[in-house]
């Protein structure tokens, strides 16, 4: 029984350290600190026994030093004067990427007694990138017969930054043709569309270049170009013309088989095969058509058989 009896002291006292440990490595909310990305070394980041609410020599007496997951040396405390102090620049898009809020988690440890106290470093974002277009001129080729309200997608931009810094906006270069409209993902990011206001013609313009540009929303705002070219496409929506609405010619009756009697022209403002000419007889009597050999390529009339005046 006194064996039993003697145990049981040890047993709570080892308990007792155990709870007391645990505590010590708990915190219910970590100490907050917070500083923006790209500030210099050695920049001040907050007092850390201002925020434990501890007297200033206590960082000394108890040996406070601070730890960063995986080893990293962003920190470095003065314990004489409790200062939280950077190392070096942090640039928030190498630490987190797109994660907003960037969060670097750390540990304030205290001996004599030991204690550990949470802690988390929040880098702030600058506007220090533009948004980028991975293509710096876009294509698209248009039919001119495409109803206006048609929409074209276009290529998006990238920014890096993130919040009211990353990426806002687009917009076109001023022309009574096309508009830019927005389309937001579910992951929200912004895709650009152009949107046809007005009626394509290709004999009156072939092309129209227009300027894209992406605007985030810094302050001053930053911002990217890309240009886009709209090659209108042909259809067939004009006839030919004849350069002359009527040909008249003389044959003398001496002439012989094969003589050229006339060549007649005609142009079309269509582009490709749609512009190229071909000429035929319109529903010839027999007659003509045993009289007369028209080249349909070149416009060409001649004689197949002797003429007779009489």
């Amino acid at each position: 029984m006194e064996r039993e009896g003697g145990m049981i002291p040890q047993q709570r006292q080892v308990l007792f350290l155990l709870v007391l440990l645990g505590v010590s490595g708990e915190a219910s909310e970590p100490v907050q600190f917070s500083v923006v990305e790209e500030m210099e070394r050695g920049s001040f980041v907050g007092n850390v026994a201002e925020a434990l609410g501890l007297e200033v020599g206590e960082l000394s007496y108890r040996r406070a030093r601070v730890s960063l997951k995986g080893n990293k040396d962003y920190l470095q405390l003065n314990r004489r004067i409790g200062d939280l102090l950077l190392r070096e620049k942090l640039d928030r898009e190498e630490l987190c990427g797109p994660a907003e809020p960037c969060v670097l988690p750390f540990k304030i440890l205290l001996e004599n007694p030991f204690h550990i106290v949470l802690a988390e470093l929040r880098v702030q974002d600058i506007n220090d990138h533009s948004p980028v277009f991975l293509k710096t001129e876009m294509l698209l080729k248009i039919p001119e017969s495409t109803s206006p309200g048609t929409v074209f997608l276009l290529e998006n931009a990238r920014d890096l930054d993130v919040g009211n810094n990353s990426l806002q906006n687009y917009t076109i270069s001023p022309n009574s043709l096309f508009h830019i409209q927005i389309r937001a993902s579910s992951e929200g990011r912004r895709y650009p569309e152009l949107v046809l206001d007005g009626t394509l013609d290709r004999e009156e313009q072939s092309e129209v270049s227009l300027t894209l540009t992406a605007v985030d929303g810094g302050v001053p705002p930053r911002s990217g170009t890309a240009q886009v070219r709209v090659l209108v496409v042909d259809i067939n929506d004009n006839a030919p013309v004849f350069t002359q609405s009527q040909y008249e010619v003389q044959i003398p009756e001496d002439s012989s088989i094969g003589s050229k009697v006339v060549t007649v022209t005609a142009t079309d403002i269509d582009a490709g095969n749609y512009g190229e000419i071909s000429y035929t007889f319109l529903y010839p009597s027999e007659n003509i058509d045993k009289t007369f050999q028209l080249e349909e390529k070149l416009g060409e009339l001649y004689l197949r058989e002797k003429m007779d005046f009489e």
